[in-house]
């Protein structure tokens, strides 16, 4: 697992292990249960223009599914991938378990974002997180300090994929952060290792896994085609930062029930009320950055009210433009995907698809 973790995203590797992340790390599945597989309803295909074709060989695109008011209206893949890949969510999981968290505090599971994180994960007493609320950690502004720096091997962020390659625990990782640049609440900057601590809050509040949790009441509800899975630490514990697998299109059906404000088919899945708030500007970004809310992002420059959309590292989308009634839900193995504006341009990119229709 470690030589995994180490030419995971080598060249010639990285569009086979963004769709076969099973082969190389622990996992778990989730049940998608012995219900229907929802429609998909097909609507008039859309022709792409010569830019965003050429965006998607430029930033190694491997799939592309377009929803325009609950119909697929666009569909393909490249670079050898199919259909049926169960592709790497990288962080466009974090969106998921944010949905969660709405569900759990209408269930009253958790009984407020304001609730300190150590009054459902005891064992951050001590750490870097124990001043921390849940809604600090939500907006990713913990105030840990935290090395988020893919292409440095030594940075946090690797360090964390280290351990997980060789079987330790992320829940010791996290309590073993002591220092913070800034007091919760105060900033927001970027650390995945805030939505690890979310994710021991679930457990914490329910004493269930999460994997259990994302399956009984988001991934059932939805209708999927094929069973995701979530790739585990050494204790078993699902790695809800970026380790989420399902096919894209399931990645799309997640996303039109979300700009469905929860609602999909005859269910009611995520309260609409947590939607908006989980999908409005609500951190403290700099000035100039793209927005923030509760584990979703808002365009830097333009943005629309309802107009937000869930990123993975390499680029991974699911793209929601609510009043215009847009999904995309994209997937790549963009190695550039850090270069200057490459994200700015990847979000124009969509705005320009959805001007298409």
């Amino acid at each position: 697992r470690l030589l995994a973790v180490n030419s995971l995203f080598d060249s010639e590797k990285i569009v086979h292990n963004f769709s076969h992340m099973d082969e190389a790390f622990l996992n778990a599945p989730v049940a998608k249960g012995d219900g229907p597989i929802s429609e998909l309803p097909k609507g008039e295909t859309m022709e792409l223009s010569a830019g965003v074709q050429n965006w998607i060989k430029e930033r190694h695109v491997t799939s592309l599914i377009v929803l325009k008011d609950g119909e697929m209206v666009f569909e393909d893949y490249y670079l050898g991938t199919q259909a049926d890949d169960l592709r790497i969510s990288w962080s466009v999981a974090k969106s998921f378990l944010s949905a969660l968290v709405g569900i759990l505090l209408e269930e009253g599971a958790i009984a407020s974002v304001d609730d300190p994180v150590i009054k459902y994960a005891p064992s951050l007493k001590g750490s870097a997180y124990e001043a921390a609320s849940l809604r600090n950690v939500m907006q990713m502004s913990s105030g840990v300090v935290f090395d988020e720096d893919y292409l440095d091997k030594n940075s946090d962020i690797n360090r964390m994929g280290r351990a997980i390659a060789l079987g330790g625990s992320l829940d010791d990782f996290a309590a073993s952060l002591k220092d913070s640049f800034v007091k919760p609440g105060v900033e927001m900057q970027y650390v995945s290792i805030d939505t690890h601590v979310i994710g021991m809050v679930v457990r914490g509040a329910t004493g269930r896994t999460v994997a259990d949790l994302v399956s009984e009441k988001i991934i059932k509800p939805l209708g999927l085609e094929k069973q995701p899975y979530y790739l585990t630490d050494g204790d078993g514990v699902a790695f809800v930062l970026g380790g989420l697998n399902l096919t894209t299109r399931d990645y799309a059906r997640f996303g039109l029930m979300i700009a469905q404000d929860g609602q999909y088919g005859d269910q009611k899945i995520v309260p609409k009320d947590w939607l908006r708030a989980s999908t409005r500007v609500s951190a403290n970004t700099k000035e100039g950055d793209r927005k923030y809310g509760y584990q979703w992002w808002i365009p830097a420059v333009g943005a629309n009210e309802g107009e937000f959309f869930a990123h993975g590292v390499y680029g991974q989308y699911i793209y929601i433009n609510r009043p215009l009634g847009v999904v995309i839900a994209s997937n790549a193995a963009d190695r550039g995907f850090k270069n200057e504006g490459v994200g700015a341009a990847n979000i124009e990119m969509m705005r320009l698809i959805t001007r298409g229709l």
